[in-house]
């Protein structure tokens, strides 16, 4: 399963000197196996692997002296094994669960900046201490759009997709196969389990398995990481998330409410906590609605308390509705506009769009504002049905008379009307292109 990070990582390692990769990411989106199982084997002569989460006694390989040639003696003694920093990667895997070797990384950076170190972990979010500076950091997300097509081994397609054909053809299978993703997301586990050869339906209690499991996995690491007590009020969000993004308002999503998930519990500032501990640990995501004029910069627009909230993957969502396979693909299933806006959210945040803003005056919405590489704000309309302006978007026109806004339905790309262009809700990654 190929990932579109490796060629980030390439660029890293074909860099005359660098400092360490720390690559980020929820749990189960694919960073050891990115890794170890591609990025590693193809491109050095030996992957040193440590996982510390697996192996918490490693860390007294970073007992005492963090100097580069002090660890890598320890790691040669420990596993009989020369370690070639010129040639070899040195992989510590869940860092963060080893605060040493997470201090280990500034040494590396400041006295070995020659060497191929790289670090992941689940929790950097959380950590409390971190080399600020000293570590090249990047993220992993769920596979994107992109991706599922590139796993479902159509090449033709992946092309038609990449090149944005016009052809129907290609709409009607791409189009097919984003109701296929709306269905397992992009955890790779899922993915994997789903482009095997078999029945529709026993691939899709397959998918559901995973999903549970995986739930079952975050759920775990809310006692883990954050204690008995908050981690019960972070559960308890976590699952409210599916629930309000359901409960939509003219078709769009509202934002998302504070009263009545944790008792005693009214305002944003009673559940702050458990917010923010879902967004560092990577499950969830803030979109937040302007309700003015917007202009640059749009962070000074956004009031803190104000959000809509995405979960990190449209198939974890669709699990925790129990929204089956038959209804997830049935063109007169009501509420999918929730899922094709948290889709949208998912595509823009793995693009490096975040956070993400919208506008609502009233009760005219428009669920994303995109600001392009010039700086134009562009309104973006989500619709999960055939194209057709909605009022909000018109008012928004009237109102700002923007040069450029897109609405993503599911209907093929089509010709501007005015200063509004069409393109299918699976094209939402290549407004980074505006």
């Amino acid at each position: 399963m190929e990932r579109l990070l490796y060629d980030e990582l390439l660029a890293w390692k074909r860099a005359p000197t660098r400092k360490p990769v720390l690559l980020d990411g929820a749990r189960q989106t694919g960073k050891t196996y990115l890794v170890r199982q591609l990025f590693g084997p193809r491109e050095f002569r030996r992957v040193h692997h440590l996982d510390f989460r697996l192996a918490p006694e490693l860390a007294r390989l970073f007992a005492g002296d963090l100097a580069p040639r002090t660890v890598v003696d320890n790691i040669e003694l420990h596993f009989d094994t020369d370690v070639d920093l010129a040639r070899d990667l040195l992989f510590l895997d869940e860092v963060g669960e080893c605060q040493a070797a997470l201090d280990s990384l500034k040494y590396f950076a400041d006295l070995s900046p020659e060497a191929f170190v790289c670090a992941s972990g689940s929790n950097i979010g959380l950590l409390t201490s971190f080399p600020v500076g000293k570590v090249r950091q990047i993220e992993l997300f769920p596979l994107c759009f992109e991706e599922f097509v590139m796993a479902s081994g159509q090449t033709r397609l992946l092309a038609a997709f990449r090149s944005r054909s016009d052809s129907v053809a290609a709409h009607e299978r791409l189009w097919s196969l984003f109701l296929d993703y709306c269905f397992v997301g992009g955890m790779p586990e899922a993915v994997a389990a789903w482009f095997q050869n078999d029945a529709s339906r026993e691939r899709a209690a397959r998918v559901d398995t995973i999903h549970r499991d995986l739930v079952a996995g975050f759920e775990r690491d809310f006692g883990k990481y954050a204690g008995p007590l908050h981690a019960a009020h972070i559960e308890t969000v976590f699952h409210s998330i599916p629930r309000q993004l359901q409960t939509t308002q003219d078709g769009s999503v509202k934002r998302f409410r504070f009263k009545g998930i944790v008792e005693r519990r009214r305002s944003y500032l009673d559940l702050k906590g458990p917010i923010d501990w879902l967004v560092k640990a990577k499950l969830a995501w803030k979109c937040h609605p302007i309700d003015c004029r917007p202009t640059l910069p749009l962070p000074h627009l956004a009031k803190e308390s104000r959000f809509r909230l995405f979960l990190f993957d449209v198939g974890i969502l669709r699990h925790m509705l129990r929204l089956p396979y038959e209804v997830q693909r049935d063109p007169k299933y009501a509420y999918k506009g929730f899922m094709a806006e948290n889709f949208v959210q998912t595509e823009l945040r793995a693009r490096g769009a975040y956070p993400t803003y919208g506008w609502a005056e009233s009760r005219a919405e428009v669920e994303f504002l995109h600001q392009a590489s010039d700086g134009e704000i562009v309104p973006v309309e989500v619709k999960s049905g055939a194209r057709g302006r909605a009022r909000s978007l018109s008012s928004y026109i009237q109102r700002y008379a923007p040069r450029r806004a897109v609405t993503l339905t599911a209907s093929p790309r089509g010709p501007a009307e005015d200063v509004v262009v069409n393109w299918p809700l699976y094209e939402a990654q290549f407004l980074r292109e505006l």
